[in-house]
């Protein structure tokens, strides 16, 4: 068993490292996760743990997916959270133009369809995310760092390839390794 994911890796630029240690500092003393810059990267769809002889299917569907898809590029751009205001779980970085990477999305959806792996049930939303957020002592300051940060242009970003990801889970966060990468026609 593995426990896999589809993702396009993002490889942060200094303005993406710089919004995001100044949030990280500015927020030092809640009790936030926050993902380590060498692991940003965009989900595309998350497998879990996966049986050993379920994976050469995957990799044909994915391979299937990425053969009839494009390259293109996107902006990251703008800064929210998934949850409530009085509970946020999750603090993300936007996509700018999302139509792309949906497409893309919908590809892989349909391909893994075709082989038995059923689409998520919500619509899915692209973005990065950058920090889990455990519990807040300061949910005020909190939600002024996260409107100071809300708009603004992060990177550019260009996709030719995504990748099939295996996620170690380990005390010091977890480790993910490249199993198969798929370039777009």
């Amino acid at each position: 068993m593995k426990r896999l994911f589809a993702a396009i890796k993002v490889t942060p630029t200094e303005a993406f490292l710089s919004r995001y240690y100044t949030m990280k500092k500015s927020l030092v003393s809640e009790k936030i996760k926050w993902v380590e810059p060498e692991n940003i990267h965009i989900t595309m769809k998350f497998f879990g743990e996966t049986p050993d002889h379920h994976i050469p299917a995957i990799h044909a569907a994915l391979e299937k997916a990425a053969s009839i898809s494009v390259p293109f590029a996107f902006n990251i751009m703008n800064t929210g959270i998934f949850g409530s205001s009085y509970k946020p779980r999750v603090i993300w970085f936007g996509i700018d133009p999302p139509h792309d990477i949906v497409s893309l999305a919908e590809s892989i959806f349909d391909e893994l369809q075709e082989i038995g792996i059923k689409r998520d049930r919500q619509n899915y939303v692209p973005h990065l995310t950058v920090a889990r957020i455990k519990f807040l002592d300061n949910r005020e300051h909190f939600q002024h760092v996260i409107t100071h940060h809300r708009e603004g242009h992060i990177q550019k970003e260009e996709v030719s390839s995504f990748h099939l990801f295996e996620s170690r889970l380990s005390p010091g966060g977890p480790k993910y390794t490249v199993l198969n990468s798929y370039l777009l026609k």
